[in-house]
C-alpha cells in the first residue's frame, strides 16, 4: 500500500462501538468486496468494503471479520479470516498479509486462514441466537451485481434458517457518520494532496489547454503524493459543459473568456477529499462572471456556518435554498413573480441551483450517515452551492469539506485558494 496505515487502536475502538449495539448472544459477519472483472481476464483495482475496513483496517481481498462478543469461548469473540498465500500467489500477485501483520494492523489476536471459516462459524452460530449480516443500504445505491455479502446471505439463511437475522448497515451508518480524530487526520491528508493538485493547475491553465491535460496534471500530483488517484471520476468542465452536473468526458479545449469548473478530489488511505473550484481560463473574471462567483462564494460561507449540532440536513437545505433565492434575485436570474408562482416542490431557485448543498464525506465520497436525524459534532460534510446558467454558457460551483464542531466548524480545505482575488493573483503570478 502507498499510504501510512492508521493505528490498530482506532479499529479496536470502532469494533467496541459496534458490538455495544448488537443484541445479546449475537454474531456479526462482514465480508471483503469482490475483485470485479472488466473483460477477458482483466480486473478492476481492488477496493475494500468500507464497513470491513472501518472495523479492522485490513485492505485485502477475501477477508472476513467475525464478531461474537457474548460467545462463551473467549477466543471466538473476534476472529479475522485471511486468504492464505503460497509461492504461486507471491510470484504472480505479490505479498499478502501474514497473521502477524494482520494482528498488528487490526488489533485482533485470533487470525485464521479462510479455509477454517466454515468450521469456526458453525461453532459460533450454534452458540448464538442472532446473526447480523451486511448489505449496501446507501440511500442512493443502485446495486446491479450480486455482491460477496449477498451470496453469503443466501448460503447463511439456507444453512441456518431458524436463527434471527439482523441488519448491520443501520448501525454502521450511525457509527461511520461521526468521525474519530484519526479519520479526520486522514481526510486532512487527502484534502492537502488535493490542494497541491489545484495549486499545480493554477499555473498550468491557459487558453487552448485541454480538459484532459488538466486532468493529467491533477493525477500526476495526486499519485506522487501517495494517493491511489482520484477519489471519484473527475469533472473538468469548461464553458457550457459546467452546466452538466456529472460531465466526465473532459475532452474539450478551454477557450479564452470561459470559466473552468473542476470537481476533483484525492483519495488517501481509502478516505476521500471532494473539492470544486471554478476559475477563469484566461486568469481574469469578467464582471458578470465575478458577480455570479461572488454570489456562490457568499452562499458557501453562510451554508458552512449553518452546519451545527442539532440541525437536520432537510431543514438546512431549505434554509440554504432561501439564501440562494435571494442571490439569484440580485443577479436578475429570477424575480418576485417567479417566486410567487413557484411550485412548492420545485422552487424557482432550482432552475439555476438544482442539487443539494451538502453530503457526508469519509470512506465513501457520498458517505453513509444519518441523513434524517440531527447533525452531530464530528460529522464531516461537503458544502457545495452552485449557479448554472446555460443561456450564458457557464456555471460556478465552489466546494469545501468541513468538520462539524460543538462550536463552529473546521474547514479541511481552508488553505485551498477560493477567493476570486487570490485565484486571479495566483494565475497571473
Amino acid at each position: 500500500m502507498k499510504y501510512t496505515p492508521l493505528p490498530k487502536e482506532l479499529y479496536q475502538r470502532n469494533r467496541k462501538k459496534l458490538v455495544a449495539k448488537l443484541k445479546s448472544d449475537s454474531v456479526a459477519i462482514l465480508n471483503a468486496n469482490d475483485i470485479m472483472p472488466t473483460n477477458a481476464d482483466g480486473t478492476m483495482k481492488f477496493r475494500q468494503n468500507n464497513d470491513l475496513f472501518y472495523l479492522c483496517g485490513i485492505d485485502q481481498e477475501e477477508t472476513i471479520l467475525l464478531l461474537a462478543p457474548d460467545c462463551p469461548v473467549p477466543a471466538m469473540r473476534e476472529v479475522l479470516f485471511l486468504r492464505e498465500t503460497n509461492e504461486h500467489i507471491a510470484v504472480w500477485e505479490g505479498h499478502k498479509y501474514t497473521k502477524e501483520e494482520a494482528e498488528a494492523a487490526s488489533g485482533i489476536q485470533n487470525i485464521k486462514w479462510l479455509a477454517e471459516f466454515d468450521l469456526v462459524f458453525n461453532t459460533v452460530v450454534a452458540l448464538s441466537k442472532n446473526i447480523y449480516l451486511n448489505t449496501n443500504e446507501h440511500l442512493r445505491a443502485g446495486v446491479h451485481v450480486e455482491t460477496r455479502d449477498a451470496r453469503f446471505i443466501k448460503t447463511c439463511k439456507e444453512k441456518y434458517p431458524l436463527h434471527e437475522y439482523e441488519r448491520i448497515a443501520p448501525i454502521m451508518h450511525e457509527l461511520r457518520g461521526v468521525k474519530e480524530k484519526e479519520e479526520i487526520a486522514q481526510l486532512q491528508i487527502a484534502c492537502d494532496i488535493t490542494e497541491k493538485g489545484f495549486r499545480r493547475i493554477l499555473s498550468f491553465v491557459k487558453s487552448g489547454v485541454t480538459e484532459y491535460e488538466i486532468e493529467a496534471e491533477f493525477l500526476h500530483e495526486f499519485v506522487r503524493n501517495r494517493s491511489k488517484g482520484f477519489a471519484y471520476e473527475p469533472i473538468i468542465a469548461s464553458g457550457a459543459s459546467a452546466c452538466v452536473l456529472h460531465y466526465i468526458e473532459n475532452n474539450k479545449a478551454c477557450n479564452d473568456g470561459e470559466l473552468l469548473l473542476m470537481d476533483v478530489g484525492a483519495e488517501y488511505g481509502n478516505y476521500n477529499a471532494d473539492m470544486t473550484r471554478t476559475i477563469p481560463v484566461n486568469g481574469r473574471f469578467s464582471p458578470r462572471q465575478r458577480a455570479v462567483y461572488d454570489a456562490v462564494f457568499r452562499v458557501k460561507n453562510q451554508a458552512s456556518a449553518m452546519l451545527t449540532p442539532g440541525v437536520t440536513i432537510q431543514d438546512y437545505h431549505k434554509e440554504v435554498g432561501l439564501i440562494m433565492q435571494s442571490e439569484l434575485v440580485g443577479l436578475g436570474l429570477i424575480d418576485q413573480t417567479d417566486i410567487k408562482n413557484q411550485d412548492k416542490d420545485w422552487p424557482a431557485y432550482k432552475k439555476y441551483f438544482m442539487h443539494g448543498t451538502s453530503h457526508h464525506l469519509g470512506l465513501d465520497v457520498h458517505d453513509v450517515g444519518t441523513m434524517h436525524f440531527p447533525i452531530k459534532a464530528g460529522m464531516v460534510f461537503t458544502v457545495e452551492p452552485g449557479i448554472y446558467i446555460p443561456a450564458e454558457g457557464f456555471g460556478v460551483r465552489l466546494e469545501n469539506d468541513i468538520v462539524v464542531l460543538e462550536n463552529g466548524y473546521l474547514d479541511l480545505m481552508g488553505n485551498i485558494p477560493v477567493e476570486a482575488e487570490e485565484i486571479e493573483e495566483l494565475m497571473n503570478s
